[in-house]
């Protein structure tokens, strides 16, 4: 909920109608073309991965893209950071094009990238979006050299840039002239603002360089990254209110497992519900074992829980409690979501807003049967006690009742009918 109440009543006893809810308006933004994605402006908010690959591997790495793409990922980031990679990134683009994978590839850049960049031409061609960072672009004298060939070399390829501060890697000699000019301050900030400050002048400044030397802005994404919470919402609030730039979304380091999903979460969601954010990376540690695809999943579940977007169907399911003894209501959600989410990349070229769909799958009587009857197709399974039967409701009404031993399958085959019936593309004509 985006509570905005209005001033007179702060603090005070308000009625719904003093409330509005939903995300803010998103904030106005230049929009950035890279390849065929658009990023800020009146686009939707891109989902964006990494791979972990050695990217001179070609073989592994167009595996990875593939697999990221597949999950959803609409720009994938490599590294490029020797000239074996570089000499890997044309091949990586023609292998994914003849694999019928137009997904843009982003060059991220740390130290070298002039060189590399000058000397793999092919290379600077191919990526659709270079990523730059001001705080290890170059020292002392070769810094603002080398952050204009980066330029130089991004409008001579026509591509777009990412300007991304990371407070790992911050431009020491901008933080230590705040230092100083904090310390003149009659009354001086407290350390951790005058670090936010310096990230945000390292993105903007350089932002402004990058316009001076030519590139236009409408070529430039920001992102200042923090492995903070509290931090990054601050962060982001302030570049937000200084510039109109498009703005990519992350925390860095967030961690493994839930503990990564949580920080994300909490500090991308407070963000997008104000409207502030273009594109997003959630920077997951993979659990050992699991795919890299993860944090596609995450972002898209993230987008789509906030109504920003629809990528695929998501299942309602109760947590359980003492009436769900059985584990059947849990594996039924489970072969549900994994079902309509294999069945995406399909639906969405044969039956185009079938990502809208609702589902539930329920566990018993309590709330089963409101549920479902509030989803486009659910089920509400038995609970401990109940009778052995499972009624299914779609639209609102009730359909089947199914009972036995084959109810995950059944209901898997009207869920695959209803979507047929509902979003299904009219035959063609004779």
């Amino acid at each position: 909920m985006n509570a905005k109440p209005s001033t007179a009543h702060a603090g005070a006893a308000r009625s719904l109608d003093e409330w509005t809810f939903g995300p803010a308006p998103r904030r106005g933004t230049r929009q950035v073309r890279v390849g065929g994605v658009a990023i800020g402006g009146d686009a939707p908010v891109v989902v964006q991965s990494m791979t972990n690959t050695d990217t001179a591997d070609v073989a592994g790495t167009v595996k990875q893209v593939a697999e990221l793409w597949r999950a959803g990922s609409e720009l994938v980031r490599v590294t490029v950071n020797n000239p074996e990679s570089a000499a890997a990134v044309p091949r990586i683009v023609e292998k994914l094009a003849m694999m019928g994978i137009d997904v843009p590839i982003v060059g991220d850049f740390h130290y070298n990238g002039h060189q590399l960049l000058a000397g793999e031409p092919a290379c600077a061609e191919a990526l659709a979006k270079y990523r730059i960072n001001p705080g290890n672009v170059g020292f002392g004298r070769k810094k603002d050299l080398q952050f204009g060939q980066l330029i130089e070399l991004a409008m001579k390829h026509g591509k777009a840039v990412r300007i991304g501060v990371n407070w790992g890697s911050l431009d020491q000699s901008l933080a230590a002239a705040l230092m100083d000019e904090n310390a003149a301050r009659a009354e001086p900030w407290d350390a951790g603002r005058v670090l936010r400050e310096a990230l945000i002048r390292s993105a903007i400044d350089s932002a402004e360089r990058a316009v001076e030397l030519g590139l236009g802005r409408d070529r430039i994404v920001l992102s200042a990254k923090v492995s903070g919470v509290q931090e990054l919402i601050a962060v982001y609030r302030d570049l937000a209110a200084r510039s109109d730039f498009a703005l990519h979304l992350g925390l860095t380091e967030a961690g493994i497992g839930s503990k990564g999903i949580v920080a994300s979460s909490a500090a991308l969601a407070v963000l997008m519900q104000e409207g502030i954010g273009d594109t997003i990376r959630i920077s997951l540690t993979p659990e050992p074992g699991a795919p890299r695809t993860q944090e596609v999943v995450v972002a898209q579940e993230l987008l789509q829980t906030m109504g920003l977007r629809a990528f695929t169907p998501l299942v309602t399911a109760c947590p359980g409690c003492g009436r769900t003894t059985s584990e059947f209501f849990q594996e039924l959600a489970q072969v549900v979501q994994e079902h309509v989410r294999a069945k995406m990349p399909e639906w969405k070229i044969t039956h185009p807003g079938a990502e809208h769909m609702t589902l539930a799958v329920m566990g018993c009587v309590v709330n089963g049967p409101g549920e479902s009857r509030h989803a486009d197709i659910g089920i509400s399974l038995p609970g401990t006690g109940e009778a052995p039967a499972a009624p299914v409701f779609i639209d609102g009404e009730k359909s089947v009742t199914l009972r036995g031993d084959n109810i995950a399958r059944e209901f898997i085959g009207l869920v695959d009918a209803y979507v047929d019936r509902r979003y299904g593309r009219a035959a063609p004509p004779g």
